[in-house]
């Protein structure tokens, strides 16, 4: 059975938007070989950190929301880890009340966006 899981990881913010884009290309990839399905996609951008990492003061947002096996996430998190443009990581396993909320949160931002399209 498939669960779903959330990751938001931060990279350093030295990279370029093609390495930004290599990056999430290369997690989005180890998801979809473990025959994983990619849910929601959202770049949250650079943004300032509430304290310094690495010695780093901003960073670069990415959120990955996927269905996988649970074994998987080990294997993951290992590669999140070895990978020096991450300078940290937060995965969640998305209960039923979490994916609902993900999914009404999506539909009122998509509304939104059509409504500001409209006028």
């Amino acid at each position: 059975m498939l669960n779903q899981y959330e990751t938001v990881f931060i990279a350093t913010p030295v990279l370029s938007e093609a390495q930004m884009k290599e990056t999430v290309d290369k997690f989005r990839g180890l998801i979809e070989s473990a025959k994983g399905e990619i849910v929601h996609e959202e770049s949250w951008g650079l943004k300032k950190l509430a304290y310094p990492i690495q010695k780093k003061s901003t960073g670069f947002y990415h959120l990955l929301e996927y269905k996988v096996e649970g074994e998987f996430i080990d294997k993951l998190e290992t590669e999140i880890r070895r990978d020096e443009r991450i300078i940290r990581f937060l995965t969640m396993k998305m209960d039923k009340y979490a994916v609902a909320y993900a999914e009404k949160k999506r539909a009122r931002k998509a509304s939104e966006t059509e409504k500001a399209k409209e006028e």
